[in-house]
């Protein structure tokens, strides 16, 4: 007879409604909920003396709308006789634009994945002279 009256005062009122977002189960595996999160990527970005230069510059950076078009400095390898420089984090799935900047002046870039019309005006101080009008490099940002 106790037993039933305290599993009555026990019982929970039944709840209206219920949540607004579903929660994830208690069983779910951290790797399954870390696969929503944003993917990223690294670039190694280089740059070369074209052939017949012999001066080197003083600087060689690499702007884009993934560094918030703020310049890279890219490091100078004695051995190879090239400079680089490789970025992490870069944001997956989506199209990036840049330039590699050689003492302040934007250079092209032949291992770029394309070219694209500037958008804004950090775009349009970078943009480069082609013969389809001025233009930025752009990087096709894949993950898998």
């Amino acid at each position: 007879m106790f037993q039933s009256i305290t599993d009555f005062f026990s019982k929970k009122p039944p709840q209206k409604g219920g949540p607004l977002v579903p929660e994830p189960p208690f069983n779910a595996s951290p790797l399954k909920r870390d696969t929503q999160r944003q993917q990223t990527f690294s670039k190694v970005f280089r740059w070369r003396l074209p052939a017949g230069q012999m001066k080197a510059p003083h600087s060689v950076e690499v702007i884009g709308s993934f560094t918030h078009w703020q310049p890279v400095p890219l490091l100078r390898d004695s051995v190879l006789d090239a400079w680089h420089a490789t970025l992490h984090h870069l944001a997956g799935n989506r199209t990036h634009h840049y330039m590699i900047l050689v003492d302040g002046k934007p250079w092209m870039d032949p291992t770029c994945d394309g070219m694209a019309v500037p958008r804004g005006p950090e775009e349009e101080q970078y943009q480069v002279a082609t013969d389809k009008g001025p233009r930025v490099m752009m990087l096709f940002a894949q993950t898998k």
